[in-house]
């Protein structure tokens, strides 16, 4: 990323706010560092000579007080709006990653989800140091550095041509060391996402590891992976140090030399002390600056890496959406053909050769081994999984009339929103939101009391909101926190039964359900039956197969395989 990118402005508009308020500041600073010197010359200069008394230089005294107000006054604004720029843009991009990466499907998720759960938190959260530190150091030093260069130039231009000499080795260390410094960053940020994802890995199969004694086990390994973060941060706060001691170093030398210069001619009655003082104090706000970018950019390094993971993210292209409104699904039927979807990173199409009919008012029961490509079938019908070049076949929707004179839409031209606002879908692991048991299962919507229990009563969701001491009130937390996996699952398909939508997909839904898990969901199916509504359910269990007016069993095949019989999934 450069230092100031054109993608940046264009994607947040605080950003761009903010850079226009930080040039117009860096002009006014820029002008005060002016005054400051010559007010400050003027006032010691006699003084120290012995020509004028305090009396005399008050005014002058009293006018470099206010000018050093006025810079106080600046550098607070630039910090207040900083902090709050800083602030918007990083929820600005975040929104923008997260909407984008949804907007890509599950299939680019599936590969890069991790990348962008670490993007979205910690990532953008070191842009932090750019906005405050970094950006406003940069432009300070295309505007106080050369109006500070062109005043000591009409002071003395043996001290601008010594400052003009040296001052171009500041920049040539900074890009040295920050081609250093940029690679360690990407390193970092890419060892945050690996130790990230694996800590993520973890988390999820944590689980499965309590149920059999095996929760503690990954102690070590999340101990080393804390080892390898702080090795890894500590190597990036080495790096900055040093090369800030590099750049301090270099423009204390500059500075030097000036000082040596003007002495000797200050001494040998070529330089009055006034002009001597004033080129004294303003060398070393030329080289600030520039020194100040150099060591800010190490703080902001990862900040930059992370802006430019997000901009890779940003400009992946997202699928084609439909613009045709969804046909009623209460008499429309949803038909698949000869579909096979491509399972990245197998050479393998799961499901292969799937053929469909969604009919209004039935239940149909997707079966098949794992691997087989059922979630990714339901995927693909809920308009989540567009369909590829390396995919084949059709899903399409037939609105109602006869069959033979009523052309049918494909999927991939309904816009997503009309299609989903009729869809209740209930995946094997839930995502809730934040909020009351109550609003969770009704999702805003005023509802009849009586409605609501004798839904909660079907799917087993009564028993758990009694046990509880806040009844229906009670809060749950971020990703249904507060709630067992069984729970949230009734919780879900409390939510589906009691919504109007009319086609209910169901992932597995009696995976976490304990013991009377098959006979709740059957109990489900058959309520949202009598409703009229469309049912699809993927299931391992008998009973819900049973339940069921049509059972399409699911198959995988290896791409390599032209003939024979659908794989059986086990080898994926």
């Amino acid at each position: 990323m450069r230092p100031l990118d054109p993608r940046l402005l264009r994607r947040a508009r605080a950003a761009r706010r903010y850079v226009l308020l930080t040039a117009g500041l860096g002009a006014a600073t820029a002008g005060l560092v002016v005054a400051q010197a010559l007010l400050l010359a003027a006032a010691l200069a006699p003084v120290v000579t012995g020509v004028s008394r305090w009396p005399d230089v008050a005014p002058t005294v009293g006018l470099l007080a206010l000018v050093i107000g006025a810079r106080v006054l600046v550098t607070a604004v630039q910090e207040r709006y900083a902090h709050r720029a800083a602030t918007r843009t990083i929820a600005e991009l975040r929104a923008q990653v997260v909407g984008h990466a949804v907007g890509l499907g599950p299939r680019w998720i599936s590969g890069n989800g991790p990348t962008v759960a670490t993007l979205a938190t910690r990532g953008l959260d070191a842009l932090e140091p750019y906005f405050v530190r970094y950006l406003p150091q940069l432009l300070l030093a295309v505007t106080v550095t050369p109006a500070a260069l062109a005043v000591v130039l009409g002071l003395d231009w043996v001290a601008a041509v010594t400052i003009a000499v040296t001052i171009p080795l500041v920049p040539v260390f900074m890009v040295l060391v920050g081609l250093l410094t940029q690679g360690h960053a990407s390193r970092r940020l890419e060892v945050m996402q690996r130790l990230g994802h694996q800590v993520l890995d973890l988390v999820a199969g944590l689980p499965t590891l309590r149920a059999l004694g095996r929760e503690r086990g990954p102690a070590d390994r999340v101990r080393a992976l804390g080892e390898a973060h702080r090795s890894a941060t500590m190597g990036t706060l080495r790096i900055a140090f040093l090369s800030g001691m590099v750049l301090e170093l270099l423009t204390t030398l500059s500075v030097a030399l000036v000082a040596v210069g003007v002495g000797f001619r200050l001494v040998y009655g070529h330089l009055d002390l006034t002009t001597a003082l004033a080129v004294l104090v303003l060398a070393p706000e030329v080289y600030l600056p520039l020194r100040q970018v150099g060591a800010h950019f190490h703080a902001s390094a990862d900040g930059v890496a992370a802006a430019q993971q997000t901009f890779d993210v940003l400009e992946q292209p997202l699928p084609v959406r439909g613009t045709i409104s969804a046909p009623d699904l209460r008499s429309s039927t949803v038909r698949v053909r000869d579909l096979g979807v491509d399972a990245p990173d197998r050479d393998a199409l799961a499901p292969a050769g799937l053929d469909l009919d969604l009919l209004p008012g039935t239940v149909t029961a997707l079966v098949g081994p794992n691997g087989a490509g059922k979630s990714t079938a339901l995927g693909v019908l809920l308009g989540l999984i567009p369909l590829g070049d390396r995919d084949t076949g059709t899903v399409q929707v037939l609105p109602a009339g006869d069959a033979l004179d009523t052309p049918a839409i494909d999927l991939a031209d309904v816009d997503p929103g009309t299609w989903w606002e009729q869809i209740a879908w209930v995946p094997q692991r839930p995502v809730l939101t934040p909020g009351t048991i109550e609003d969770l299962v009704t999702a805003g919507r005023r509802t009849d009391r009586r409605e609501l229990g004798r839904v909660a009563e079907l799917t087993g969701l009564a028993e758990v909101v009694a046990a509880l001491p806040l009844g229906w009130g009670t809060a749950v937390g971020q990703g249904g926190a507060g709630l067992s996996l069984g729970q949230r699952q009734r919780v879900a398909l409390s939510r589906a039964l009691l919504g109007d939508a009319q086609l209910v997909v169901l992932d597995e839904p009696s995976a976490h359900l304990g013991s009377d898990g098959d006979a709740t969901v059957r109990q489900v199916i058959e309520a949202a039956r009598e409703g009229g509504r469309t049912v699809l359910v993927v299931t391992h269990r008998a009973s819900l197969r049973q339940a069921a007016d049509a059972v399409v069993a699911v198959a995988g095949r290896p791409r390599t395989s032209t003939t024979g019989p659908p794989h059986d999934g086990g080898a994926w």
